[in-house]
């Protein structure tokens, strides 16, 4: 720290570049120290609010005075508090009162620390699935936007990246879509099913409160739920230990390193894509590359998400381990990883989205180079085809056979051994056996109809499964979804 009255140099102190670098303001913002301590503040608010309403002895004056400092945080003095008590709770408990002297004694009255800490973070864990929720929602939309305009364009497909029978490129967009709309459920159930830690007090039991309000149990009870439902919960989870449980941690993160190993894949692909000069992610006019070579043009967007979504897949580890080894009702071994852990996640899945927006708003597609690479490949999948047509013609289909299989490994030599392209067609042109079909063989060639039902398949998941799920998030997407099915 630096010496009273001196400026710290920050760019002398290691600064996280998910905040530094990359993050969004608002998901930064979701995860300061600001948005913590004010969320504090608001839950003993809260509390008092309850607790009077509830027939405790607590005055409109001491609510008032609470409600006028919520954010008039002095960060300085909660720093040496804390230094001093050793407890970040206490600490803000005697910053609060410092600026709430008539509160200061009901302030944080029957809480122990995960009232305000665990609260606080299923707030923190809330918030932050609504602000990744309508980004992820705009990535599908783009990417449908895509996916539709490319429904029918011919490309080849391939299976253990091996060149496999066409599909199309709208049709191949759609199977990263949909990985992402698994996602979108995924991440509004995991925000769904979080529920409130509440009231409960030091191991769970609501023992503090029910002396407070001399045994009533009724009234500990509805304490509990005016709380949750202040908070903006629908639900308390009924039981907790002195933390509410740690799997839920689990259930959080899980959820998000499923969206990184989407985003993942989906970037491999357009990586891949991009070396084959099919498809690239936006290129900017005066963007550099490479430093020593000049023409290249690095797919750097789609790799910036795989670096980070591998990073955002493993920290699903880390609520694991916790959550298998918290003692009883509560051990600390959990607070530390958890500032990291949860707060890396989001900010990691909010920069991917964010970029893979960037990406998704800017692919461009080169037509002819997809064309060139399916006719150095269609030719030997027509070959059924082929045959067909020829015993159709009134030709024997072993002799058909024999011929085409005879023809197809030399165009194969041409092309793996001398580096030629592929000419089995005009091998098959050459050939006066296959001359009945001669007239036939550009039909028989048409890439469209090796595409099977690809195109339907688009215009059916767009509009039966891609537009229902978008609908909660127009607004965020600036109104109408712009699919024009």
């Amino acid at each position: 720290m630096a010496a009273p009255g001196e400026e710290e140099d920050v760019m002398a102190r290691y600064r996280s570049p998910l905040v530094s670098r990359y993050a969004s303001a608002e998901m930064a913002y979701n995860f300061s120290e600001r948005k913590k301590f004010g969320t504090w503040r608001r839950l003993w608010l809260y509390l008092a609010q309850a607790e009077k309403s509830l027939g405790l002895s607590i005055t409109d004056e001491q609510i008032w005075e609470m409600e006028a400092n919520l954010d008039n945080i002095d960060f300085s003095m909660a720093a040496e508090e804390e230094k001093k008590l050793r407890h970040d709770v206490m600490a803000h408990v005697h910053t609060f009162a410092h600026c709430c002297p008539k509160a200061a004694a009901i302030i944080h009255l029957g809480a122990t620390s995960c009232y305000v800490g665990d609260n606080t973070d299923l707030i923190i864990l809330r918030d932050g699935f609504n602000l990744l929720l309508p980004k992820l929602a705009r990535v599908i939309s783009r990417l449908a936007n895509f996916a539709e305009k490319y429904a029918d364009m011919p490309a080849l497909g391939f299976t253990h990246y091996q060149p496999a029978q066409l599909t199309t490129v709208g049709k191949r967009c759609c199977l990263w879509i949909q990985d992402l709309c698994m996602d979108l459920q995924n991440l509004e159930r995991a925000r769904d099913d979080l529920r409130f830690r509440g009231v409960k007090g030091t191991t769970g039991t609501q023992a503090s409160f029910l002396q407070l309000f001399e045994g009533d149990h009724s009234k500990v009870e509805e304490l509990d739920r005016l709380v949750t439902a202040k908070a903006g919960f629908k639900r308390a989870y009924m039981v907790t230990g002195q933390t509410y449980s740690r799997k839920v941690d689990i259930g959080v993160l899980a959820v998000l390193a499923s969206l990184g190993a989407s985003i993942h894949k989906i970037c491999t692909d357009i990586r891949l894509l991009a070396n084959l000069k099919e498809i690239e992610e936006p290129f900017e006019k005066d963007q550099i590359g490479s430093s020593a070579m000049p023409y290249k043009r690095n797919p750097m967007r789609s790799e910036r998400c795989c670096s980070l979504a591998r990073h955002l897949m493993t920290l699903v580890m880390d609520p694991l381990q916790t959550a298998a080894v918290q003692w009883f009702e509560r051990t600390l071994d959990d607070s530390a990883n958890r500032r990291v852990c949860l707060a890396e996640a989001f900010l990691t899945a909010d920069i991917i989205l964010s970029t893979l927006q960037n990406v998704s708003e800017g692919l461009v597609v080169y037509p002819k180079v997809i064309e060139r690479r399916i006719r150095q490949e269609l030719p030997f999948m027509a070959t059924e085809n082929i045959i067909m047509a020829m015993v159709k013609a009134g030709g024997n289909r072993q002799d058909c056979h024999e011929k085409i299989r005879v023809l197809s490994q030399q165009a194969a030599a041409v092309v793996k051994q001398e580096g030629g392209d592929n000419d089995f067609i005009a091998r098959v042109r050459a050939d006066p056996y296959f001359s009945p079909i001669h007239k036939q063989l550009e039909s028989l060639l048409d890439p469209s109809s090796f595409t099977g039902r690809a195109p339907q398949q688009v215009a059916k998941f767009l509009k039966e499964e891609v537009q229902p799920a978008l609908i909660p998030y127009q607004s965020e997407m600036g109104g109408k979804i712009e699919l024009a099915l």
